[in-house]
């Protein structure tokens, strides 16, 4: 849980609209992935986020919904190349995904290989946004000085990504509130942020959501939801 001040009010609908109801283990199995479906669409969640794997039948589950299919590239490493990136965002925008959660390379960055850096991020954005998707660019924020931060926001923005997303959940650490300001304050103002890793009750939801998140990233979501409904919808 976060120590945090606390939250200003913020009613359900609002919150399950920034949640990516999700499960990326790799022993989750397809009956997982109808449940994450039923819960995402009762509640009304912005995306599931799923295993490629997953792509094509939660597509066919969630199209009479308004929730969207979300799923990881290069994940959750970012160390294959460009070209299999963009591969594996077309391949999971032809069966059914509207966006694409993709990892950054990080050794690119430890490397100095800016360019390379660049050039693999904008890749990937431009390929899914030609086909009306959006990109995600997580930069796994626990393995990564302040400095480095700072530079991952500046290639993100210049990528034109849609959000800068802290974590892939699979590192050393989470999502945590400094991250979470400090992205906000340095990427560009059309860039969302995405917090994800570790958000696991409502307090911590909500801390995320006031530090400037819009999105976030977690498997607990009705939990979430459902305190809010039971502090009388709202908290």
């Amino acid at each position: 849980m976060v120590n945090d001040k606390p939250p200003s009010s913020m009613d359900t609908a609002t919150i399950a609209a920034a949640i990516d109801h999700t499960v990326l283990k790799p022993d989750s199995t397809l009956e997982h992935v109808r449940t994450l479906c039923l819960e995402a669409s009762a509640h009304r969640f912005a995306s599931v986020c799923i295993l490629p794997w997953h792509v094509a039948d939660a597509s066919r589950l969630l199209a009479e919904s308004s929730v969207a299919v979300c799923t990881v590239v290069g994940f959750p490493l970012g160390a294959s190349t460009t070209a299999v990136k963009v591969a594996e965002a077309l391949d999971a925008l032809a069966n059914g995904a509207r966006e694409i959660d993709m990892v950054a390379s990080i050794t690119a960055l430890k490397s100095g290989q800016y360019d390379r850096l660049q050039h693999d991020i904008t890749e990937v954005v431009s390929a899914v946004h030609d086909r009306g998707g959006i990109v995600k660019v997580i930069i796994e924020t626990c393995l990564l000085s302040d400095d480095e931060k700072r530079r991952m926001c500046d290639v993100v923005s210049n990528a034109a990504a849609d959000f800068i997303k802290t974590s892939t959940g699979f590192s050393t650490g989470g999502a945590t509130i400094e991250d979470v300001r400090l992205l906000r304050q340095h990427v560009s103002p059309s860039v969302q942020v995405k917090a994800s890793g570790g958000i696991r009750d409502l307090q911590t939801a909500i801390a995320m959501l006031n530090a400037g998140a819009t999105r976030l990233g977690t498997s607990s979501g009705v939990a979430i939801v459902n305190a809010t409904v039971d502090s009388r919808d709202t908290y």
